[in-house]
């Protein structure tokens, strides 16, 4: 995008785009895939093993459980603007940094809660506390992580800094469950909150050996001129989740309610087809250009979740599930690739949390939109909405496609 009258030229990042070859970039961009990885198992970490320090340890009811899981969720989101000023203004590296310190604060607060000689009402509170740490340093670490691998990597590989974010993230969202269980069933509640606070700062020793990417100097950007630039690719991310969320909340549901016995291998192969297509194929949106991509997925996210809404059988929504984690898989990638270019270089860290606060809105909304949904209309209904939406997501990349050509 071309910088408005007045505004200064982009500074290069110091150290930034290094000299020294795409190779030295790409060790450095896994290196911080790594760091990641390890912060987000205390994202994963804690998800089976709240709910049942709440119900069990603390007494309390099912409500009181969703809203110590649900309550980073608002953090993140409402925290995404902040995680992009920060980016831009000290540093992605600064941002990704200061992320790690809340996750790290997030398991101290955890351990005070299950050691803590008060009442459960108080302990509540101080684990309240610690999800929200959790949800302001998620925010900042993938902000912070993305704009920083934008920063290392040279512009025809942004399509690959995106793809293996994921890759990081998922993983250890999907690893971080089963470790968590390990970890309570051998440690306690107090010894899985040890691990949780230990995790983020092994991460930061593993970034020390990355270098810093300075901000860009220009124009501070107005946060929602920023989110004018990105809607479209927004918009479109968001429509994406809605087959994601719908499959993580009701596809268990579904299954049951239809008598077949798998819903951990729907999940499964979603999960597999979701992070093999990322590694298989994270470079096609820098090779073919991101609209052409996300059409494609979107076809077939939107063919596996109606597979899954006319499944006359188990095998076929099997199938269903695996069609739909890989179409939602390469949506991000091509996605970000297209906010990436409508936006102003020195404003990219704010760009990056307002593109993920859509795809955050919309896993939240999701689940009781359609939770209401399917109960006038049964559990496939869940499904159909999410093809339907797959249809919106690939009308809205159209004019994208037409642009690019232009």
């Amino acid at each position: 995008m071309p910088h408005a009258p007045g505004q200064t030229a982009p500074q290069p990042p110091t150290p930034g785009r290094l000299p020294d070859g795409e190779g030295a970039a790409t060790g450095r961009l896994l290196l911080l895939c790594l760091a990641v990885f390890v912060c987000y198992l205390t994202v994963g970490v804690p998800l089976p093993v709240i709910p049942l320090f709440v119900r069990h340890s603390l007494g309390f009811g099912d409500i009181l459980v969703g809203v110590a899981v649900g309550c980073q969720f608002f953090a993140t989101v409402g925290t995404r603007k902040y995680a992009g000023a920060v980016s831009d203004r000290a540093g992605p590296h600064v941002a990704l940094r200061k992320g790690l310190l809340f996750c790290a604060a997030a398991g101290a607060f955890y351990l005070a809660a299950a050691l803590a000689p008060v009442h459960p009402v108080a302990k509540l509170g101080v684990l309240l506390l610690g999800r929200l740490c959790l949800g302001v340093g998620e925010s900042l670490v993938l902000t912070g992580m993305v704009t920083w691998g934008l920063g290392l990597c040279a512009p025809q590989s942004a399509g690959r800094v995106f793809a293996w974010a994921g890759v990081a993230v998922y993983g250890a969202l999907a690893a971080g469950a089963p470790v968590g269980m390990a970890l309570f069933r051998s440690l306690g509640f107090a010894g899985t909150a040890l691990a949780i606070t230990a995790l983020p700062l092994a991460s930061l020793l593993l970034c020390r050996s990355i270098p810093p990417v300075a901000p860009v100097a220009g124009r501070r950007w107005p946060f929602l001129r920023i989110v004018g630039f990105i809607w479209r690719p927004g918009v479109a991310l968001g429509l994406q989740g809605v087959g994601f969320a719908g499959i993580g909340a009701f596809v268990s549901l579904y299954f049951g309610s239809m008598g077949w016995a798998r819903a951990g291998l729907a999940l499964t192969a979603f999960g597999l087809s979701f992070v093999c297509a990322r590694l298989l194929f994270g470079h096609l949106p820098d090779r073919l250009g991101g609209p052409r991509v996300a059409l494609a997925s979107f076809v077939v996210e939107c063919a596996g979740q109606f597979l899954l809404f006319a499944a006359p059988g188990e095998p076929v929504a099997l199938l269903g599930a695996a069609l739909t984690g890989f179409g939602c898989s390469l949506v991000y990638p091509s996605l970000g690739l297209e906010a990436v270019r409508l936006t102003p270089p020195e404003a990219r860290g704010t760009a990056m949390g307002a593109f993920a606060a859509f795809q955050d809105v919309a896993y939240g909304v999701t689940g009781p939109v359609t939770g209401a949904i399917a109960e006038v209309m049964g559990y496939g209904s869940v499904f159909l909405t999410g093809a339907l939406c797959a249809v919106a997501g690939f009308l809205m990349v159209l004019p994208m496609l037409r642009r690019a050509r232009a």
